[in-house]
């Protein structure tokens, strides 16, 4: 068993507690690599501004957490390519959502940070609503951390 009943009674949400039970009786299926799927579309730094970020005085090509306020079919479509494939859960496209990360961008501001993620979080889980049956539920989990913010905070051993 990989819980007690302690940790079950400490889930506040029923989405949770049946995440639980599902890790009790089978394999979960993560998704894969959501920047490799991105990577396939080529796309150049225009598609990565949109019109929303057409004028903006910093290279944005490579942001791919940007793309779930210009590009958000490319984002639904890689959630629901995975949930095609058998996936149980996706990532959120936030693996670079933080203000340290964004800064190579210039774009720090909280507000800003604030809507990535909620942004990101709202496709992933529109993707998992249209794939989820009483007898297979979808589940989303936030994805974070960019080694580059390790280097930049002078982690030892990177």
């Amino acid at each position: 068993m990989l819980r007690s009943d302690a940790d079950l009674s400490a889930c506040a949400s029923p989405r949770a507690s049946a995440l639980l039970d599902a890790l009790d009786r089978r394999i979960v299926l993560l998704d894969g690599g959501m920047g490799t799927m991105i990577q396939r579309h080529g796309l150049e730094d225009a598609d990565y501004r949109g019109s929303r970020f057409a004028d903006f005085a910093h290279e944005l090509k490579g942001n791919n957490d940007l793309l779930v306020l210009t590009q958000p079919d490319i984002i639904r479509d890689v959630h629901e390519a995975y949930f095609r494939a058998g996936a149980d859960m996706v990532e959120t496209n936030t693996f670079s959502s933080t203000s340290i990360a964004q800064a190579d961008y210039g774009l720090t501001d909280e507000a800003f940070i604030r809507e990535l993620n909620r942004e990101a979080a709202r496709l992933a889980r529109a993707a998992a609503d249209a794939f989820e049956t009483a007898e297979r539920p979808r589940y989303v989990a936030r994805s974070e951390f960019e080694i580059g913010v390790i280097v930049k905070m002078g982690f030892p051993g990177y």
